[in-house]
């Protein structure tokens, strides 16, 4: 598989330490660097940012996020 992925939770591990883009159910947008996650995809997150229309809203810092508010997880592009 693609960079020795075969898992889901393996691209979540190659990801920790690396800015990841978060789609939520809301239609929220989260940006930040990935520090840890669990079995239920709840992320920790440091130096989040929501994001409206590929904007800056507002800084959110460190931020936990629930593993079922999230529609999809994307390595941030800049």
């Amino acid at each position: 598989m693609a960079n020795g992925i075969e898992r889901p939770l393996d691209m979540l591990n190659a990801s920790k330490g690396k800015e990841i883009l978060l789609q939520l159910k809301n239609d929220k947008q989260i940006v930040g660097t990935l520090v840890a996650f669990d079995i239920h995809i709840n992320l920790v997150l440091e130096n989040a940012s929501e994001l409206e229309n590929n904007e800056m809203k507002r800084k959110l810092g460190l931020a936990f996020v629930r593993g079922d508010t999230i529609i999809f997880i994307s390595p941030a592009t800049k």
